[in-house]
């Protein structure tokens, strides 16, 4: 009898611990160390357009100048010209051997999801080889990542890849033909394994996403149950992840991020209330893992993947696949654990309410996050 408070609260040391490593990242569910750019080369000229979230620029142009803690929209235009003179000052390209300049100051928008758009225009084209070097990525942290597109003129890919602080150029060899008639030598393998990685990546640190998958399988007893939970979640999210990177389906932020924050706090609520067996939680699970599908396609629009043509289905999958492999990864960690908990009676259905409690309440931090903080 004396060793069941003493054998409940070591089993009730696992969620603490998850609470406090998620303690310093649980403010923002997903890092936003995501960038893109897409170099357009023209008859005589060469067309760059770079993307990044608003918080990766704020630190270095800042828009706050009243230093009031909110950003105006008179602020934000103020800004542009030395968020302008920021990207193109670390912007180095090199066409034919010569180093080249933008022939113009360069052209600022911002989106609904946060992001700067920065458009700059160079007065040469290559004949022979361009050299593009994202000096910028040496001011951002580590893991950021920038997706580069270089197209010709008929907007076909010529070359892709997934730029890094370590890596941050991207060279291109002209064929004798000319730009227009280079054709993609770009290995499909090295941007199949870029996105990959960026799946796998995503839904290790999308703490969000493995709350609500945790609260799902908290409640299951064996293989077959949960082997369900994972395939409706999945089916799911991999159809509007396709449906909003197609651009058929496309839901604002704004609505998504509280929204996902709102199913954390459901699963972890019915599971206190109804215990481990909930009816109908397989149907459950596909109906918000459709709404979890439009925040992994957040990604994806982020870099503005979904903006190309034939060269965004295989970067669809890959990342598809890659957040299917991390969160099978995490799943074969996770669940013999909860096996193993829900078969002891004395601790099962204290462990289900402890973790569920955890859930909801880091749920309900992130819509308040997301909504009025």
């Amino acid at each position: 009898m004396s060793n069941r408070p003493r054998l409940f609260a070591g089993f009730l040391k696992w969620p603490l611990a998850v609470l406090l490593l998620l303690q310093s990242a649980w403010a923002v569910a997903h890092s936003p160390g995501l960038s893109s750019m897409e170099l357009s080369i023209k008859a005589d000229s060469l067309n760059v357009k770079v993307t990044f979230a608003l918080q990766d620029i704020e630190a270095f142009a800042p828009m706050d100048t009243d230093l009031d803690a909110e950003v105006s929209n008179a602020e934000r235009d103020a800004a542009k010209p030395s968020i302008a003179r920021l990207i193109a000052g670390q912007m180095r390209i090199t066409v034919d051997g010569q180093a080249i300049s933008p022939s113009e100051p360069g052209q600022v928008s911002f989106d609904d999801q946060n992001n700067a758009h920065v458009e700059l225009h160079y007065p040469a084209a290559p004949k022979q080889s361009l050299l593009l070097q994202s000096s910028f990525l040496a001011l951002l942290p580590d893991g950021h990542q920038q997706y580069v597109t270089i197209r010709d003129s008929k907007g076909r890919i010529l070359s892709e890849k997934m730029l890094s602080r370590q890596d941050d150029q991207i060279r291109l060899q002209i064929g004798s033909g000319g730009a227009d008639q280079t054709k993609a030598a770009q290995p499909r393998l090295n941007v199949f394994v870029d996105f990959l990685k960026l799946g796998i990546e995503h839904i290790l640190t999308g703490y969000d996403h493995l709350l609500f998958l945790f609260g799902l399988l908290a409640v299951t007893h064996s293989f077959w149950p949960a082997i369900k939970v994972i395939t409706f979640f999945t089916i799911a999210h991999s159809i509007t992840l396709a449906c909003a990177g197609l651009n058929i389906v496309e839901l604002p932020s704004s609505f998504v991020e509280p929204f996902i924050a709102a199913t954390i706090i459901y699963v972890g609520v019915e599971n206190v209330i109804r215990g481990d067996h909930p009816k109908g939680r397989n149907w459950l699970t596909f109906g918000f893992g459709l709404i979890h599908g439009f925040g992994f396609a957040g990604v994806l629009r982020e870099m503005e993947i979904s903006s190309g043509d034939s060269g965004f289905l295989l970067p669809l999958l890959s990342f598809n696949l890659g957040i299917e492999t991390g969160q099978i990864a995490v799943a074969s960690i996770v669940l013999p654990c909860i096996w193993w908990l829900n078969s002891k009676p004395a601790v099962s259905r204290k462990f289900l309410k402890a973790g569920s409690i955890l859930v909801s309440l880091m749920g309900t931090y992130w819509l308040l996050e997301r909504t009025i903080l």
